[in-house]
Order: structure tokens, then sequence, then C-alpha cells
């Protein structure tokens, strides 16, 4: 220090006190602070967004391609995917030139449904390679990529393969994620809309034919499905209470009966035109009445707010095996499913969609099996046809020849003195 910097220090002390001089530094820091916001605010549009990301150094990149239903992989880091390409590229200084390919779709299994999946690849490329696609959009959320292709049209699949593990794979994040669609249909964004509106805070993004390159802090590709089980998640009642605050269902029981009761049960009848129909509907309804219930004839729409609460308001459910069945995840707690079980040898897949299923959900669950007489395929086939006497033979040719004959073909009329007992168990259950 020279002779003038010391002479410039010597009265500044003499001029001010120690406390002046205390007060007068920490004024000089807030004015610094001050001109600072200034200037960032004045540059602020000339300034590239920061990612929240730009301070990780490793990468975590994690494929778990094991498990039977569903492909996954996490990563962590520098994250690119551009949807023209369908391609994920993942930044690495450990894991050099290594790649995935991945059908965000959780039936893996099932090739058919594969097939109109889109194939994701992922890539981890070497830091500083100039295969690297620039970034043209940045994210500081994280994301998930999931299709909605494969069966997501029918609603048993739309639930079973891509609602429920959705929920299982985005619930930890509280709505700060973001969800990247493949296979994206209006249709089915538009029906689960509300579904997703209260998993994510923010819009979808189409990333098909997306010529983007979105960047973020972490992604998972494809959906966690632990188990071959249909419509099964591992804390079901847990599900359930989201879906009745995702639809502001106002029933969580059903009606409680007693012997004075004066308030008749709900029981709702599914509906179907094409196949599996009740032929002798008004009998049904008649009888159903009779013993006590009031009873609404429905076909399930793609309205879900709709669907959802009018289920919601039933006590019993009832309907020949079928996708529409699925809707009884709206039902009141200890609400009554009856499933009206086809000819063919059904039981084990009638338990497999919706017996299990229902019994999870904290539902009584009762099976009614048709006999012979009650399938209209008695018109089409002989008693001692192989239809009704080795459906295991249909079976063993695929399910398409399955399907044809016992789904597609299969109309019922119940014997109504028979069915009566069923009805008779479901108004016990609800005592």
């Amino acid at each position: 220090m020279d002779q003038k910097e010391t002479k410039y220090d010597e009265i500044f002390a003499r001029s001010f006190s120690r406390h002046d001089q205390k007060r007068f530094g920490y004024t000089a820091l807030v004015v610094c602070f001050i001109v600072t916001c200034c200037l960032c605010t004045v540059f602020k549009p000339y300034l590239a967004p920061l990612p929240a990301y730009i301070g990780i150094k490793e990468t975590k990149l994690l494929c778990n391609t094991t498990k039977p239903r569903s492909d996954t992989c996490m990563m962590k880091g520098d994250v690119r995917i551009q949807g023209n390409s369908s391609t994920i590229f993942v930044l690495s200084s450990h894991v050099e030139n290594a790649s995935w390919t991945i059908k965000p779709y959780a039936r893996k299994g099932d090739e058919k449904a594969m097939q109109s999946v889109t194939n994701f690849s992922i890539k981890a490329i070497e830091e500083q390679a100039e295969t690297m696609p620039k970034c043209t959009k940045m994210y500081n959320e994280p994301a998930i990529v999931f299709s909605v292709g494969g069966y997501g049209g029918n609603n048993f699949h739309a639930f079973t393969d891509v609602i429920i593990p959705l929920y299982a794979t985005s619930r930890e994040f509280n709505r700060e994620v973001r969800f990247l669609v493949a296979n994206k249909r209006s249709q089915w964004t538009t029906k689960f809309q509300k579904v997703l509106d209260k998993l994510s805070r923010y819009e979808n993004i189409d990333i098909d034919n997306d010529n983007q390159v979105h960047c973020f802090p972490s992604m998972i590709v494809g959906l966690n499905k632990e188990d071959r089980q249909e419509l099964h998640t591992d804390s079901m009642n847990d599900f359930i209470r989201f879906l009745r605050s995702s639809y502001s269902l106002e029933r969580s029981t059903t009606i409680k009966l007693t012997n004075s009761s004066i308030k008749r049960p709900r029981l709702l009848i599914v509906s179907r035109q094409k196949t599996r129909a009740f032929m002798n509907l008004k009998d049904v309804v008649g009888a159903a009445q009779e013993m006590g219930f009031e009873v609404i004839v429905t076909e399930m729409n793609a309205n879900m707010t709709q669907v959802s609460r009018l289920v919601n308001s039933c006590d019993v459910m009832m309907g020949v095996h079928g996708a529409g069945l699925t809707n009884m995840v709206f039902l009141p707690e200890n609400g009554v499913v009856i499933q009206v079980v086809p000819c063919g040898k059904m039981e084990w897949l009638a338990n497999t969609d919706f017996g299990e299923p229902s019994k999870a959900m904290g539902l009584k669950y009762l099976e009614y099996k048709i006999s012979e007489e009650e399938s209209t395929l008695i018109d089409q086939y002989p008693h001692n046809h192989q239809v009704f006497r080795d459906p295991g033979s249909i079976q063993r040719k695929g399910w398409g020849a399955f399907r044809s004959i016992y789904l597609d073909k299969q109309n019922v009329k119940l014997d109504v003195a028979k069915f009566k007992e069923t009805l008779s168990k479901a108004l016990e259950l609800l005592h």
C-alpha cells in the first residue's frame, strides 16, 4: 500500500466512527445488490434460459427390461429427446456409445398390441460429442414418456395398460412432471384429461413427429408395471381414492340396508348393443324392480365425468364380461359387482380381468355363469359341437378364433328365475 492510500484510510477513519463505517458498508452492499438486480432486469431478454440441471456432472442411467409387462429406463443429467426420430440422447462420461430400445406401453408380451407402439432409441453419448443435438426447448421439471397406442382405445386396456401404470410411475412427483405422449389420440387424452391433470400440472407434449429437441433434467421412459395382474397396482385403495378425487365423486360407501330401510338400492345394468347383449333385458329389469332395486340401464360412453358420477351413485353394477365393467373403479366402497360370464370356459378370464381386481378395490364380487340354453350360441351350433363340448380346442387355435366365437358371436338370454338368486345375494351383501 502506498502513502496516498494510507492517507485516505486515515482520513476515512477520522471522519467516521466505527458505527458509521459499519453502516456505510451495509449501505454500499445494498446499493450493489439493487444495481445488480436492475442490470439483470434490463438484460433479461437477451439472456438464454439456463436449464436447472446445468451443474449436474454425473449422469445416472438405469434400464430394466426384466419385468414381465413393461420395460423402463430412468435417467438423470443432460437428457434430450428428439421426437421426429424417436431418439433420446443422454450425455454421459462413464457410459459410452451404449443404446437401448424401449416401447413405452405396459403389455410387452403381446406382439399385436406392441405393433402400434412407437419404438424409442436411447443413446448414451460421451461428453462433448458432436452427435448430441442442440436443445431447442428446455424444462426444469422431469419427464415421463409413455404410449397410448396398443389397445389403449379399449376402456379396460386404457386403465390396466396406461392409467394405472401412469399413476404408479408419476404419483411421487406430486404433479411436478411433464408427460410426453406417443401414439397420441386426441379422443384418448380428452377422455382422461381429468386424470392427466391430477397427475401433472403441465400441458402434455405430443412427441410423435415433433421437430423440437426437448431437454430435461431427468426422464423416465416406459411405465412401471411390476406384475401381470390386470387392473392392479400395489395400493389399489389409494388409486381408487385418487380417482374419486379426480372426478369429484361424492359417495365413498354404498347404502347400508336394514330391515326398516326406505331407500331402495340402485342397480346399474351395463347394456351392450353389438355383442354379449342381454336379449331379455326388460324381463331382467322387471325382476330386479320386484326385488326392491331401483334400476338404471345404460351403455357406457366416453364421457368419463358422466360415467363416473352415474356409477358412483349406484350400489350394485352388473354386466356381461366386457370393457364396460371396468367402470366398477367408480363404485363406492362395499359396492357389489355382478359379472355375467358367457359360455366358453371363460371363468379364468372373467376372474383375472374383473373378479380379483374388484376385491382389491374394496368391492363385493358375484359371478353368474350362464348355461348353454342361456347363450345364443345354441342357435348357431348343435349341443354336441366342440364349441360346447371342448372349448379348449377352440382356445388352442388362438385368441382370434376364441374371440370370434365366444365374444363376438355370443349374446345372452338370462334365466330370470335362476338369476334372481344372484340378485338376492347382492341384497344380502348390502345389509
